[in-house]
């Protein structure tokens, strides 16, 4: 069973951040509609979603992986 701990991004060093960010934005999958965004751009909308609360980071510990999830399933994640 993961063991999944949510990370304030406050807690994070900027460029370690800012890393995770960039790492996010450029993985393979990522789409962000018709009109296609610089990774500045892209990092920048995550930052905002990450500072409005409407994404979190996640953490497990088991697998030592992370990753950014919508608010929603963060809290099934981490509440269920």
């Amino acid at each position: 069973m993961a063991n999944f701990l949510e990370i304030p991004p406050q807690r994070l060093e900027p460029e370690t951040l800012q890393g995770l960010l960039e790492e996010f934005a450029s993985r393979d999958g990522t789409d962000y509609g018709l009109v296609e965004k610089t990774l500045d751009e892209k990092v920048a909308r995550l930052s905002a979603q990450l500072a409005a609360g409407t994404l979190c980071l996640l953490y497990d510990a088991d697998s030592e992986h992370w990753d950014l999830l919508s608010r929603e399933q963060a809290d099934e994640l981490l509440y269920s």
